[in-house]
């Protein structure tokens, strides 16, 4: 059996996907400013990474990095097979030194490693055609571990340097540790298998960011965006109600996301309890499912916006409901704010100010093979509804909307918010609005790619894409006194 990193396909479709994952660069830029200060809390720190400070510095392989302990069959002897062989390596340093903190037994290697160009006519791995085989693998039938260094390795290396590439062959290396542990039944739903994998990865990342890494860093900031862009682009699309799982789940953004993040934060052991009622847990009543008929995109426009908006006044109602304009100059003249482009709260006026053709930009699905793909409808509206939620957090004493906690806490409310709008709410102008399966994925990837959502009222954002995410997940699965609470 073969366990494979995320592309659903290995003909032009699946190139097609994977070519969005080679483009994730560019879902680590940020439009918003990034703060600086000191926090008091160390739960609502901004400035920390699960425990660690969040701060720039190099990513990727050490100049004096030791050399691969492992050979590679089938190798070309370039660069990217030689990357692959010390990612390899490392992840086998690191679970040789910490397997037994978690699993009986001893650690064993894999058997082999194999190397194969998909643009190559022959050749086989784990009883497959390797030609157009745009994948990375572990082969649960041999206990090997194999990878296309003709097309995926220098796309991921192409998009986000060494660390893409270790951060794949680290998923894999999972799938590795699962079967060594004995940890699922031979039946165990494909997603949680894939989930696992994504968590253990998150393990082995944090031992690089600690510095423990022979071979290899990680910095907390773009370094770390760069990893969770990559999760990002290899997320399943959302199913059509009545489509039956194809046996090959890995998840979506969100949840993919959040099994490296549990990892990263809180060991191997979370690892091992990731089964289909924590994955159930984290979805909660996000939908799942696109009808048949329905593209989940909604086209963003000054009736759509209107209607957004009153469907937070039913969801968060307030006593001095906030007034809606489409003039961005209004924005610029706000006393006590700076524009948070392109949606703004002004607090002296008490006005949403909303950048149609900004909103739409961010909002509409790139039909190029570029990073910008991963963003849809949702990358638009989260943005609009956390500057709802500054405007709510407004009408509340003793909350500050101008520091990074701020930023965090809004990310949190828009959590909030985003789980309310999954069910239909019916507006006082007779309209619905309701979330998409899928919406949620574009959400997360408006996090890593403006910060908007994650921004205080000034549209300053903290430099952690890491640090954005977990705060939006932490609202998806709680509550407004829980976000208050957690970044005052």
């Amino acid at each position: 059996m073969l366990e494979k990193f995320g592309l659903r396909t290995y003909h032009s479709a699946g190139l097609r996907q994977f070519t969005a994952a080679a483009a994730a660069a560019a879902l680590v830029s940020s439009c918003a400013t990034t703060v600086t200060g000191n926090p008091t809390s160390p739960l609502s720190d901004p400035f920390n990474v699960a425990g660690m400070h969040a701060v720039g510095g190099p990513s990727g392989l050490r100049p004096n990095a030791p050399g691969a302990s492992r050979p590679v069959s089938n190798t070309d002897g370039g660069q990217f097979d030689r990357v692959a062989a010390q990612s390899i390596s490392d992840i086998e340093d690191f679970w040789k030194s910490n397997y037994r903190n978690t699993f009986p037994g001893e650690f064993e290697p894999v058997r082999e490693l194999f190397s194969w160009d998909s643009e190559a006519t022959s050749g086989t791995f784990c009883g497959m055609d390797t030609a157009e085989l745009i994948n990375a693998a572990f082969c649960y039938d041999d206990n090997t571990i194999g990878w296309d260094r003709g097309v995926l390795l220098p796309a991921l290396s192409q998009a986000r340097g060494d660390m893409a590439i270790t951060t794949v062959l680290a998923h894999e290396y999972g799938h590795a540790i699962q079967q060594m542990a004995s940890i699922n039944p031979e039946n165990v739903a494909s997603i949680v298998r894939e989930q696992q994998a994504d968590c253990f990865a998150g393990v082995y990342l944090r031992w690089v960011v600690e510095g423990t890494s022979s071979r290899f860093t990680l910095n907390t900031s773009d370094g770390l965006n760069g990893v969770l862009a990559a999760m990002l682009a290899f997320r399943d699309p959302p199913r059509f109600m009545g489509e039956r799982p194809d046996g090959s789940e890995h998840g979506s953004a969100f949840e993919r996301v959040s099994a490296l993040q549990n990892g990263f934060t809180s060991g191997a052991s979370d690892c091992v309890a990731i089964d289909l009622a924590e994955i159930k847990q984290r979805r909660g009543t996000l939908p799942q499912r696109l009808p048949a008929d329905q593209s989940g995109e909604t086209p963003v426009s000054d009736v759509s916006v209107r209607i957004a908006i009153e469907a937070m006044s039913v969801l968060f109602p307030l006593k001095r409901q906030p007034q809606l304009t489409f003039n961005p100059s209004q924005a610029l003249s706000c006393p006590d704010a700076r524009p948070s482009p392109p949606a703004s709260y002004c607090p002296a006026t008490n006005t949403i100010v909303a950048d149609i053709p900004g909103l739409r930009e961010i909002g509409t699905p790139s039909k190029k093979l570029s990073g910008r793909g991963l963003q849809g409808d949702n990358t638009a509206y989260s943005a609009l509804i956390s500057r709802y939620m500054v405007a709510w957090q407004h009408e509340r004493d003793g909350l500050s909307l101008n520091n990074a906690p701020a930023g965090l806490r809004t990310a949190c409310l828009t959590g909030v918010a985003t789980t309310k709008l999954s069910k239909s709410t019916t507006t006082p102008s007779g309209n619905t609005f309701a979330l998409a399966a899928g919406d949620i994925d574009e959400a997360v990837a408006g996090l890593l790619t403006n910060g908007v959502v994650a921004s205080d009222v000034n549209g300053d954002s903290v430099p952690a894409g890491f640090s954005r995410i977990d705060a939006f997940r932490a609202g998806v699965t709680g509550y407004e006194d829980y976000c208050i609470q957690r970044f005052p």
